[in-house]
């Protein structure tokens, strides 16, 4: 069950921070509003402290506010912590940082919000952008090279379309065409009929449809009848990435077939957020998101139910790898050579590797969505940086 570092040569320090110090700092909200996460986040770190040799672990409540967060932060800093795990949120995060940094304290955080992405600050949750990577390797593979985006106009939105321009530029693959609506039905009716080139598509054939019924002969309007009958050409993209959930996809997913955007031709792609019920991604049958393969956290579900009698929640994975890659690094110090290996760890979420700006890539599964809601795996969760669909 334990996290180890995948093999491969270890790679020196390169860069701050390189605290030494053995012992390691956990923040989280163990009061307030948000206890009930953080106390089986705790659960789950000291599950995976639980082995000879691990470093002791310094405790801090948040109470969950970026105040309490930087508080703790520098109470932790005073009783000897060399590296930071948490805490929860993107603003206690960016509370965080500058007390860290001031003290050359690196800092793995379970926020997956991009904007705390920095040198010596890695935020473990899955980001959007790890999603979006994943889902166009997947495609690419498949043979589908020209994307196109369909997102909302919010900040969700604007960092799944960052990270499509990226990834498709990374991939050498055209630039994507990528649109944005508001929350409404004309919005996104609009936005669909824009970016299908519905007009040019159909344009021509309801030329040739008044032209036939302009004949005036029933020669004249059989052809129309056919005309009106005949498939429209695809629209200009063969994969298209959607960011929405709830009310709104299922408002999406009635308007993609009235613009003939065929899920038989064009993969449909979105967010992890898809395989939770109340994100309704079955209404979207064939589609594709990217997510960790949940066979891979059976260890720690065993060993976390075993001590506490209960499932670990979702985000006590995050807590536990954090921890498992501090007990790995014991010994060796928490430099940024130490936790940058180029190899990364292999994490009950599959493996993890911490990039020296602050990134974090995974290896993740892609899934497509069935009739009925029900999932299944189209492309397994590469093993390592270097395997395919890494």
């Amino acid at each position: 069950m334990a996290l180890v570092p995948a093999q491969g040569p270890y790679q020196g320090a390169q860069a701050a921070p390189t605290a030494g110090a053995s012992r390691v700092a956990i923040l989280l909200p163990l009061s307030g509003p948000r206890a009930d996460i953080g106390q089986p986040m705790l659960q789950a770190a000291q599950v995976a402290l639980d082995a000879p040799g691990a470093p002791a672990l310094i405790v801090k409540d948040t109470g969950g506010t970026p105040q309490g967060a930087a508080a703790a932060a520098q109470a932790a800093l005073a009783e000897g912590a060399g590296l930071i795990l948490g805490p929860l949120t993107s603003g206690e995060t960016a509370a965080v940082a500058p007390v860290a940094r001031g003290a050359n304290v690196a800092v793995l955080a379970f926020t997956n919000d991009p904007a705390q992405i920095q040198p010596g600050v890695w935020p473990l949750g899955i980001t959007p952008g790890e999603q979006v990577r994943r889902l166009v390797t997947a495609v690419q593979a498949e043979g589908k090279s020209r994307i196109a985006a369909m997102l909302p106009d919010n900040a969700f939105g604007r960092v799944m379309a960052d990270a499509l321009t990226q990834a498709a530029t990374a991939r050498n693959l055209p630039p994507p065409e990528i649109r944005q609506y508001q929350p409404s039905m004309a919005s996104i009716n609009q936005t669909a009929r824009d970016l299908s080139g519905f007009a040019s598509r159909r344009g021509p054939i309801d030329a040739q449809i008044r032209a036939a019924r302009d004949e005036g002969t029933p020669e004249g309007r059989r052809k129309a009848q056919e005309l009106a009958r005949s498939s429209i050409p695809p629209p200009p993209f063969d994969a298209l990435l959607l960011g929405d959930t709830g009310d709104s996809l299922a408002e999406i997913a009635a308007v993609l077939p009235y613009y003939d955007i065929d899920a038989s031709l064009v993969h449909i792609l979105g967010p992890a957020l898809w395989a939770n019920a109340s994100g309704r991604g079955g209404q979207i049958v064939g589609a594709w998101y990217a997510a960790p393969d949940p066979a891979s956290r059976g260890a720690l579900e065993q060993a976390y139910t075993a001590k506490y009698n209960a499932p670990p929640p979702p985000l006590a994975d995050l807590a536990f790898d954090a921890a498992a890659i501090a007990r790995v690094l014991t010994g060796r110090g928490y430099s940024a050579g130490a936790l940058t290996q180029p190899n990364g760890f292999a994490g009950v979420d599959g493996w993890l590797a911490l990039e020296p700006d602050g990134e974090v890539r995974r290896g993740l599964a892609v899934f497509q969505i069935q009739r009925g809601g029900a999932t299944q795996m189209v492309a397994p969760a590469p093993e390592s940086p270097t395997a395919p669909g890494a």
